[in-house]
């Protein structure tokens, strides 16, 4: 194989398996772009110019649909593979991957059928090109085929140009047809192929007026005149071929198809062909282009400038390959490795996403993501600014103090000090530290719950399992509520502590601060007086605050060892204890992976494995 039929059939190869994965046809540019950097030759032409029959006259075979009006209602994307002389001649449909057909009439009743498919049985074109949310290239029909006398070269073949709508069409099918076309040549890797019939002004000709448009130098554009047999006696169309009429950077061709007569009678494309050859050779207008004219001519013309083009091109599709080789890899690690089909592996899985999960969580704990330094606010500011307003001023007011003394003293009053109203106002102030001491717990567990939400999200490989998440999720959070209730009791009981037993020091000063006052028959009548409750006040204050700032201590101790600490060390304990237990159906519905996520990293797999083997073919070949 030459050279230039391995930069072809590359180029070809390529084209069949970015279209069998559907590269194309996605969302993502990326994949689309290798598509677009691959030279193809779009067939452009109005109805009836011979678009068709210049196909099958390239081809050699008859294969597509005839009829009137708009027969090509959808792209078809032809790639033509040249084989060894005596092999048999067939066609594949990228559709239909595993159906070789070696009955021509099938191909084009395929092509019928697949068209129908889209469009229904109407004179409609595909509605998918014109829906600007959709690429043009989502709907070609791609044929390959696979003939000795055939040269590697890949066409297009697109709906003819129309001026007005017939019957069942919309009226905006011109528009519609050439927004279409537009698609594909607006490519600056398109080669235009640029249908006119002979028999017409060529100034009138729809597909240069096209071509003109998004090729103005005309770098890109072949001309062909068909239907040269047609022309009126005494005319011909050298001032075209030659150039004069309108130029071209790229040679103008004259071909002769068959005539209908030819058509209805099925003679043989071969036997055309030498008929073309003839009629060229024996014209005494184009005898001297005979060598530059005919569908065989145009074939090798087209191939060779599509090599040409490829080769100019390598660079930049290899820069596109290994552009898209890097971003699939990139996609592959954040969808992370297939889900294991082992009980044994897709445990180890389940426990790795739980160490992922847990570091993530331990990192916001210790300072390494944010969100823990909401524990020590609420250490910090929650905790003291409740303790500052609890009503203590109203309890220890000299009204309720008096009433509590005179109530613990019963019938008999208190000899010196009132021991019993004592033990009553601070048990008392001491039970309005419960409150901000729960409120404590309550405030540490709703921030290690918004840390577990957070490291759930922040987790990336958990995002594939949405099951094993919530799981994982309830298990941390079924956790915390168990952390908390063991916090809520211990901190309950150091406020307990505190109210059951008082410092003995305390009472051992309160008898000689009462002698200080003088003598004893004075004490005796200021027992019940203003200043004598002022006094039992100020002194049960003084030892409230004294525990309130052990409290302010104790408290935020109490809480990280028993949720902080233990969130830390345990927080999935008991979950690893339940996974331990469970079976190989129990762990796989665990691991119940998006299938659309599977389907994507399968895609994904499949494409990589596509452009390396295409990145690798170029470079075997580029440097010949």
């Amino acid at each position: 194989m030459t050279t230039m039929e391995s930069l072809i059939g590359l180029v070809n190869r390529i084209q069949i398996a970015c279209t069998a994965l559907g590269d194309f046809g996605g969302d993502d540019d990326v994949f689309s772009s290798l598509w677009d950097a691959l030279p193809s030759v779009a067939v452009v032409g109005g109805q009836s110019s011979g678009k068709s029959s210049v196909l099958e006259s390239i081809v050699g075979r008859d294969f597509l649909p005839r009829g009137s009006g708009i027969v090509t209602r959808r792209p078809l994307v032809l790639q033509l593979h040249k084989t060894d002389e005596g092999q048999e001649e067939y066609a594949e449909f990228a559709h239909l991957p595993d159906r070789r057909l070696t009955d021509f009439s099938l191909v084009r009743k395929e092509i019928q059928d697949e068209t129908d498919r889209v469009t229904g049985k109407t004179k409609q074109i595909s509605p998918i090109p014109i829906n600007l949310t959709a690429p043009p290239h989502t709907i070609p029909i791609h044929l390959s085929i696979y003939s000795p006398n055939v040269v590697n070269l890949t066409l297009i073949d697109l709906p003819g140009l129309t001026k007005v709508a017939i019957e069942g069409q919309p009226e905006s099918i011109a528009q519609d047809i050439e927004a279409m076309v537009r698609s594909f040549v607006d490519k600056p890797n398109c080669i235009i192929l640029a249908i006119s019939p002979a028999n017409q002004d060529i100034a009138t000709s729809d597909a240069i007026k096209l071509s003109r448009e998004v090729d103005p130098m005309g770098e890109r554009t072949f001309g062909v005149l068909t239907k040269l047999d047609l022309m009126d006696k005494g005319t011909n169309a050298l001032d075209v071929l030659e150039g004069r009429s309108y130029r071209l950077q790229q040679p103008w061709v004259g071909v002769v198809n068959r005539s209908q007569a030819d058509i209805n009678r099925s003679v043989d494309m071969i036997l055309a062909r030498q008929k073309e050859r003839e009629y060229f050779a024996t014209s005494p207008d184009y005898g001297h282009l005979a060598s530059k004219m005919g569908s065989e001519y145009l074939a090798k013309l087209l191939s060779k400038h599509l090599e040409s083009v490829i080769r100019a091109r390598i660079p930049s599709i290899t820069s596109l390959i290994n552009k898209t080789i890097e971003e699939l890899e990139s996609e592959l690690d954040r969808l992370g490795r297939p889900v294991a089909i082992d009980a044994g592996a897709q445990l180890y899985s389940i426990l790795d996403l739980c160490r992922a999960f847990d570091r993530i969580f331990k990192e916001h704990l210790d300072g390494g993501r944010p969100g823990g330094d909401r524990i020590y606010g609420v250490f910090d500011n929650q905790l003291p600014a409740a303790l500052r307003k609890l009503p203590l001023d109203r309890h220890l007011s000299m009204q309720n103090v008096r009433k509590v003394v005179s109530e613990a003293d019963g019938y008999q009053p208190h000899l010196i000090a009132p021991e019993q109203g004592y033990r009553r106002l601070i048990e008392g102030a001491l039970n309005y530290f419960r409150g901000p001491s729960e409120a404590t717990v309550d405030a540490v567990h709703f921030v290690l719950k918004e840390l577990v939400r957070k490291s759930m999200e922040e987790c990336q490989d958990l995002q594939r399992f949405p099951t094993l998440q919530s799981t994982i999720a309830a298990a941390a959070n079924e956790a915390l509520e168990r952390f908390r209730e063991d916090s809520k009791k211990t901190v309950i009981r150091l406020v307990d502590m505190e109210a059951s037993y008082l410092t003995v020091e305390f009472f051992r000063r309160l008898p000689q601060e009462v002698e200080k006052g003088g003598n004893p028959a004075s004490t005796t009548v200021d027992r019940y007086s203003e200043g004598h409750f002022r006094r039992i006040g100020s002194n049960v204050s003084s030892y409230v605050n004294m525990v309130l700032e052990t409290l302010k201590n104790s408290v935020p101790k109490a809480v990280v060892y028993c949720q902080v600490k233990e969130a830390k060390q345990s927080l999935l304990n008991h979950f690893y204890i339940q996974i331990g237990q469970k079976e190989g159906k129990q762990l796989a519905d665990l691991l119940d992976e998006d299938p659309a996520l599977m389907e994507r990293r399968l895609q994904c797999a499949k494409r990589l494995e596509l452009y390396k083997k295409s990145r690798d073919e170029i470079d075997s070949v580029s440097w010949v």
